[in-house]
């Protein structure tokens, strides 16, 4: 088994994973939060 040395792992594609994950959920709940608007704004 190869040994690790503390700092060396490459961490670009976790970066980039999570911020595509966080753009994903506060795009979600943006649309979340505009169809709750809509619905009360024109529910009866």
């Amino acid at each position: 088994m190869a040994e690790h040395e503390h700092g060396t792992m490459n961490t670009q594609s976790q970066e980039k994973t999570f911020e595509g994950f966080v753009k994903f959920v506060t795009r979600s709940i943006m649309v979340i939060i505009g169809i709750l608007i809509f619905m009360a704004i024109f529910a009866r």
